[in-house]
């Protein structure tokens, strides 16, 4: 059987109506390959999944979604990629419920390079917003890829700190992967695209469905190794994510914030329950065992930025000074300045403080 075949076969089992996750387990447990399955006599699948179910599978007229579907993977950058394939991304199938196939848009192989994910609010303060830009390029400079959820918020923020820093970010969706939800998102989706990766477990077509989201924060949690909760209400949609991140045995941090803020209750909420209390993205690569020294060659941009380091550390001193201050010392930018920092106390030379201030660590 060709390789076109075996994927129609895939998408035959997944785009038949009323044949849900579980369903295609049941029948790729006892059948193997999809291919099995639909050579598999009516009687044999009936005893696995019941009537309804097993005339579905062979009677569903479905050819025109797997056509659709084969001619999107054709398109540049473009892949579905099945259970069976190598590049399936390793760690979602240490999670109970890995989907059967994945749509993948841009650079396929971050899904299997270790992964940090940042969610939060999608009503955040401007200190959350903040606050995730700066984890996620710090976090991208020490080789992590950022995953998080292409919502407003906190995770289009992630998303922004990690190409900011020349980094590598996945969002996963919950639409249909030729769909952008939400629009205000779009010019985004389309950088992530074309550096990174969108990944999508629904079919092309698929519309803004709410329980599709709670489904698609699973493979968020599922491809890390930790999450970090920026921001979030205690009702919110990231605590759902740090709570499947926990059954998936995955690390949980919170970022801690005021007692009057509701953005900061869910946090708080988290803690409360266990998760570790961040206030630096070096408390979570420790939490992580994450050797930065073993990345620092390929992921610092440049000796000559060391060398700025450097010198920025001098025009510090030792007494608390802010960014803009700091900034104004140096004859630098303060983008500029805020990066350079990021490597400072990622070295640990530097420390943040309350309020946008650091201090040199004698």
């Amino acid at each position: 059987m060709s390789v076109g075949d075996s994927l129609s076969s895939w998408l035959r089992l997944t785009l038949t109506p009323g044949i849900g996750g579980e369903t295609q387990r049941k029948l790729l447990a006892a059948f193997g390959l999809p291919e099995a399955v639909f050579s598999a006599g009516r009687s044999a699948l009936r005893g696995v999944v019941g009537d309804k179910a097993a005339d579905a599978l062979l009677d569903a007229e479905n050819r025109a979604s797997v056509e659709n579907a084969l001619a999107w993977a054709e398109g540049g950058e473009q892949y579905i990629l099945t259970l069976a394939d190598a590049e399936y991304p390793q760690t979602l199938l240490e999670i109970p419920d890995p989907p059967s196939l994945l749509y993948v848009r841009g650079r396929k192989e971050l899904l299997n390079r270790p992964t940090l994910a940042i969610v939060g609010s999608r009503n955040p303060t401007a200190q959350g917003v903040h606050n995730a830009e700066r984890f996620a390029q710090s976090f991208a400079e020490s080789g992590f890829v950022i995953a998080s959820g292409l919502a407003l918020g906190i995770d289009a923020a992630a998303h922004r700190g990690a190409l900011a820093a020349g980094g590598d970010t996945i969002a996963f969706i919950g639409t249909g992967i030729d769909r952008v939800y939400p629009a205000r998102n779009k010019e985004l989706a389309v950088e992530i695209g074309s550096r990174g990766a969108i990944v999508s477990e629904f079919p092309l077509g698929t519309p803004v469905m709410a329980a599709n989201f709670p489904r698609r924060n699973r493979l968020i949690s599922g491809v890390a190794r930790g999450v970090l909760v920026v921001e979030a209400a205690v009702d919110s949609g990231s605590l759902i994510t740090a709570r499947l991140a926990g059954e998936q045995g995955r690390e949980v941090f919170a970022i801690p914030g005021s007692i009057h803020s509701p953005q900061a209750r869910g946090c708080h909420k988290l803690i409360k329950q266990g998760a570790k209390l961040v206030e630096s993205a070096a408390d979570v690569l420790e939490e992580l065992n994450w050797s930065q020294a073993a990345n620092e060659a390929s992921h610092r941009p440049s000796d000559s930025l060391a060398e700025e380091d450097g010198d920025l550390l001098a025009l510090l001193g030792f007494d608390p000074c802010g960014v803009d201050e700091l900034a104004l010392r140096a004859g630098l930018a303060a983008d500029a300045v805020s990066v350079a920092l990021l490597h400072l106390e990622l070295d640990g030379r530097v420390a943040a403080l309350p309020g946008g201030y650091y201090q040199r660590v004698r």
